[in-house]
C-alpha cells in the first residue's frame, strides 16, 4: 500500500452465530457511517453455515428491511481467504468455477457477534492468513467470550463481580440434583446465561427453583455451559472503551444507562433491545453522581485491560442502591448499529460514528500481527 492508495477494508458479516441476523443490521450501520473517501469496502456475506460470498450494501439493506431476522442467502461470488505467504488477496471463485483474486486487503473488519466471530475462531483464522483485523486478539476474544473465563480474568484483576455457579453438560448429566442446589444457594431470582452467547439470546430470569429445569433447557439450546447468576437489584450503566495508539492507556467514553420501562420485560431481553420499540430507554450520559462516572470509566478500563482486550470493548455494571459498581461482563465486538449504546456513547462523548469506524481501522492497521 503506497500513500497515494486507499487502505481497503473487508467487512464481514452475518456469521453462524444466534447473532447473525444483528451482524446484518450492524453491517447496515456501518457500511452507511465509513468514510469511502478514505477506505476501498469491500462486503463480505457470511452465511448461517459458514460460506463466505461477497455483497453489496444494496443487497444487505434490502435483506434486513424485508426481514429484521434476515439470513444472509447462498450464491454468487464465493470468498476464500488467502494463507500467508504475504499475499492479501481474497480468492473469489465465480458461480462458474473460475477463479479470481480481490484487491490486496489491508485489514478486515469482523462485525460478527458470537461464536465464530467475536469468540477468537476467526481472529485465530484471521492470524493465520497474515490479515490486520479491527478488535481483540485471540486470547482475549476468547475469554470476554466465555462468561465464566471472563469473570475469573474480573476477579483476578481485583474487581468486584456477582455471586454465580457455572453448570457444565456433564455436570448436569452426572448429577443435576446437586447443580440445582448450587443454584438454590444463590437465591432466587437467578438468570441463567448460555456462558458463550450474546444479545440475551437463551437467557431466562428465574424466580423459583420450579421453572430451573426449563430454563436451563433453554439455554442448553445455545450452549451446553452455562453461567448462573444471582440476581442484583441495581442500575445498568454501560461505559464505551476505545484503545489507543502507542501503547497509551484506553479511553473510557461518558456512561450510559438502560432503563427496561415495560413490566412485561422482567430484564433487558431480546425484545427489549431489538424488536420492541418502548420496552427500554437509553439514557447518555447517565445521570450518576460525577465521582461515580469517574470511578465508572476507571473500571471499564481496568476490566478491558483484565482480559487484556484491545482495539473497542463495551463494559456493563450493576449500581446499587449501596454505591457499589458491580461488573457483568464486557463485550469485544458490542453493538455498532446507529441506534447501539457503544456508537451512541462515544458520540456524546465527542466522537462521531464516521470517526469511530476511522480510529477503530487506525488502531488495526498500526497493530502488528503475532506475539504483542
Amino acid at each position: 500500500m503506497t500513500s497515494a492508495t486507499k487502505p481497503t477494508v473487508a467487512l464481514l458479516c452475518g456469521g453462524r452465530s444466534s447473532e447473525h441476523s444483528i451482524s446484518l443490521i450492524t453491517a447496515c450501520g456501518v457500511l452507511g457511517a465509513i468514510d469511502t473517501e478514505k477506505y476501498n469496502v469491500l462486503p463480505i456475506g457470511i452465511t448461517r453455515d459458514g460460506k463466505w460470498y461477497l455483497t453489496t450494501e444494496e443487497q444487505l439493506r434490502e435483506l434486513t428491511r424485508r426481514d429484521a431476522l434476515a439470513s444472509f442467502p447462498e450464491g454468487g461470488q464465493q470468498v476464500f481467504l488467502p494463507l500467508g505467504a504475504g499475499d492479501s488477496r481474497l480468492r473469489v471463485i465465480n458461480e462458474d468455477g473460475s477463479l479470481n483474486h480481490s484487491e490486496s486487503v489491508d485489514v478486515v473488519f469482523p462485525l460478527l457477534h458470537g461464536p465464530f466471530g467475536e469468540d477468537g475462531t476467526l481472529q485465530g483464522l484471521l492470524e493465520m492468513a497474515d490479515l490486520k483485523y479491527v478488535g481483540c486478539g485471540v486470547t482475549s476474544s476468547a475469554v470476554a467470550m466465555d462468561k465464566h473465563f471472563m469473570k475469573v480474568a474480573f476477579e483476578a484483576a481485583g474487581l468486584q463481580v456477582g455471586p454465580y455457579e457455572v453448570i457444565t453438560k456433564r455436570q448436569w448429566l452426572q448429577n443435576p440434583e446437586a447443580a440445582r442446589t448450587r443454584i438454590e444457594s444463590l437465591g432466587f431470582p437467578v438468570f441463567v446465561k448460555p456462558a458463550r452467547a450474546g444479545s440475551s439470546f437463551g437467557i431466562t430470569k428465574v424466580d423459583s427453583v420450579a421453572e430451573l429445569d426449563a430454563a436451563i433447557e433453554e439455554a442448553h439450546k445455545f450452549d451446553p455451559k452455562l453461567v448462573v447468576e444471582a440476581g442484583i437489584v441495581g442500575r445498568e450503566v454501560e461505559c464505551a472503551v476505545l484503545d489507543s495508539l502507542n501503547g497509551a492507556q484506553p479511553r473510557a467514553s461518558y456512561p450510559g444507562e438502560i432503563v427496561v420501562t415495560d413490566e412485561e420485560h422482567g430484564f433487558y431481553d431480546f425484545d427489549a433491545k431489538y424488536v420492541s420499540k418502548t420496552s427500554a430507554t437509553t439514557q447518555c450520559p447517565a445521570d450518576l453522581p460525577i465521582k461515580v462516572s469517574e470511578r465508572l470509566r476507571e473500571l471499564a478500563v481496568a476490566a478491558f485491560l483484565s482480559v487484556d482486550g484491545e482495539g473497542l470493548c463495551r463494559a456493563d455494571f450493576f449500581y446499587t442502591q449501596d454505591g457499589k459498581l458491580i461488573i457483568n461482563e464486557v463485550n469485544t465486538l458490542p453493538g455498532f448499529t446507529p441506534i447501539s449504546m457503544y456508537k451512541t456513547m462515544w458520540e456524546n462523548s465527542g466522537i462521531n460514528y464516521s470517526d469511530l469506524i476511522d480510529e477503530l481501522i487506525e488502531l488495526a492497521l498500526a497493530r502488528p500481527l503475532g506475539l504483542r
